[in-house]
């Protein structure tokens, strides 16, 4: 990975999301692009959108006082093999990091998050959820307390050969980064009911297909398949949990929520994920 973005607003989360691009940059000629969006205060929890049309005093103070937070941590950078460029863009968060994606042509974007819940959680959700949700590239989103060497990868999987080609080859480049073990995970549950025997053979199917290697095969029963992610990640002490994720935007999103943005929005580990999207318009 070449490009990383990393939003930045100077809380914890973020800061933990920079040190973690830190960890993931290191290799000569690797950029980390820090970015803090300013948006409208009316902006940040609703659909409306208004004009924008601040204060250019406050503009000024905003723009100052976030050029100085990116000082300070800049200067915790180690070493001069990575380049970490600072940049201050305005409007909605969603929309400047998904217009940044393209135009620095970003491999991965590294996000802090402290979730989202209730009908914030349905109706806006968090930015983080937003970037899972419409992101090209894979994001990997920080949690309080994620931040730890990373040996265990759970990777919960519905076991299919469709559209995963380029998932599994990104999960297996992380393994093989962080020289991690991989557990991949069927979550049976009484909606998605699958005898334990079969279940077993596909997952053997699915390793041997994809050639994977320094790995585990589990099956975990559950009523839910958000919360048997998270119950299994602890198991196993997981230090990564890596998804796909459909993607669904709009009434399909809050009909069919994506597991994927469920669990970026109520789990405490690292979460890395990748839209299908991208596989699907790829072998059309």
């Amino acid at each position: 990975m070449k490009n990383i973005l990393v939003p930045c607003d100077f809380s914890k989360a973020a800061i933990d999301a920079y040190q973690q691009a830190l960890e993931l940059a290191t290799k000569p000629g690797e950029t980390i692009y820090l970015i803090h969006v300013i948006e409208p205060p009316l902006m940040q929890d609703t659909m409306l959108m208004p004009t924008l049309n601040f204060e250019e005093e406050l503009m000024h103070d905003m723009k100052e006082k976030a050029e100085k937070e990116f000082k300070a941590l800049v200067k915790k950078k180690k070493g001069e093999e990575v380049s970490v460029v600072s940049e201050i863009r305005y409007g909605t968060v969603t929309s400047v990091i998904l217009e940044q994606i393209a135009a620095k042509k970003i491999d991965l974007v590294v996000m802090g998050s402290t979730g989202a819940s209730g009908v914030k959680e349905y109706f806006i959700g968090s930015n983080a959820e937003r970037i899972v949700r419409q992101s090209p590239v894979p994001v990997m989103v920080v949690k309080k307390n994620a931040l730890r060497p990373i040996k265990n990868i759970v990777f919960p999987n519905d076991l299919s050969f469709e559209h995963q080609e380029n998932l599994v080859a990104r999960v297996k480049d992380l393994q093989h980064k962080f020289q991690a073990k991989l557990h991949v995970v069927w979550v049976n549950t009484p909606g998605d009911f699958q005898n334990d025997t079969d279940t077993r053979k596909r997952l053997e199917t699915f390793a041997s297909h994809f050639m994977l290697t320094h790995y585990t095969l589990n099956i975990f029963n559950h009523h839910s398949k958000r919360q048997g992610i998270i119950e299994f990640t602890n198991l196993v002490q997981g230090d990564l949990i890596a998804l796909g994720t459909h993607g669904r935007t709009g009434l399909a999103h809050l009909l069919t929520s994506s597991v994927a943005e469920d669990v970026v929005n109520h789990t405490d580990s690292l979460v890395w994920t990748y839209s299908l999207k991208n596989e699907s318009l790829e072998s059309e």
